[in-house]
């Protein structure tokens, strides 16, 4: 016990400002793209369109969802007037919020469900579910448990069983082999429940999507009440979307 107490006064304070301050995100960090509608190359956006490995580019509109994208950046090569911006608040309520048309400055959703931010404004319990994940997602999501990112002072808490959860977090297509137990662990929880699908692959299939052995995302199974995109989802854009989620206030302070 004391050499644990000589650590963490060795160790000091180690949780980041977020969100008091921005995060520091790596230089490679890709975010919410952005692009000029204005200046359509047709042929740019066809060879963006035909380089996309999840189908995630319209170049007829053009815009790109956000859903599908896995942010691999092929699509800026391709096409010099797609741009991945730094801004990583990124997650939405609804799915057509994440047809991104290019603009920036962007301004998320607020929480508009008076009613899950009257219950769950406080605290929100999640029961994390693995539906054929490739990990990713769910490291980045067990690192906002760590002293770093420390989400429980928020009021976010992860729950080993489905009945002490009022939410089920959902990471991976949800292959054939998990489609039950998932649905028997959403069928556990209490109501009122919510789901969150967590990474590319949760919310539309990502690169499995035309896979036989796995669905298009959990949507095909549960109504999704907020969606996170990324490949995977950067911590901080995983946690303010979760806070913001909460009905709490937007977590945004770089002005």
């Amino acid at each position: 016990m004391f050499k644990a107490l000589r650590a963490r006064l060795f160790q000091k304070y180690r949780t980041n400002k977020f969100p008091d301050a921005a995060p520091k995100l790596p230089e490679h960090f890709r975010g919410r793209p952005e692009f000029d509608k204005s200046a359509v190359d047709a042929e740019a956006w066809k060879s963006a369109a035909e380089v996309c490995p999840t189908e995630a580019i319209n170049a007829q509109t053009p815009a790109i969802d956000l859903g599908k994208c896995i942010f691999c950046g092929k699509c800026a090569k391709a096409n010099p007037a797609i741009r991945f911006s730094s801004e990583y608040r990124m997650g939405c309520m609804k799915r057509e919020n994440l047809i991104c048309n290019g603009s920036l400055p962007y301004t998320p959703d607020e929480q508009f469900d008076a009613g899950i931010k009257a219950l769950f404004g406080k605290s929100l319990h999640i029961r994390q579910v693995s539906a054929g994940g490739c990990a990713a997602c769910e490291l980045d999501f067990n690192v906002l448990n760590t002293l770093a990112w420390d989400m429980g002072r928020f009021g976010l808490k992860v729950v080993a069983s489905p009945r002490h959860a009022d939410a089920v977090l959902v990471t991976g297509p949800v292959t054939n082999n998990m489609r039950l137990a998932l649905k028997k662990t959403y069928d556990a929880i209490g109501e009122p429940k919510l789901v969150i699908a967590c990474g590319a692959c949760a919310i539309s299939g990502g690169i499995y999507q035309t896979s036989e052995k796995a669905s298009c995302g959990v949507e095909d199974i549960m109504k999704v009440d907020l969606y996170v995109p990324g490949c995977p989802p950067h911590p901080a854009t995983l946690l303010e979307a979760l806070v913001r989620f909460m009905g709490r206030k937007q977590l945004d302070n770089r002005a």
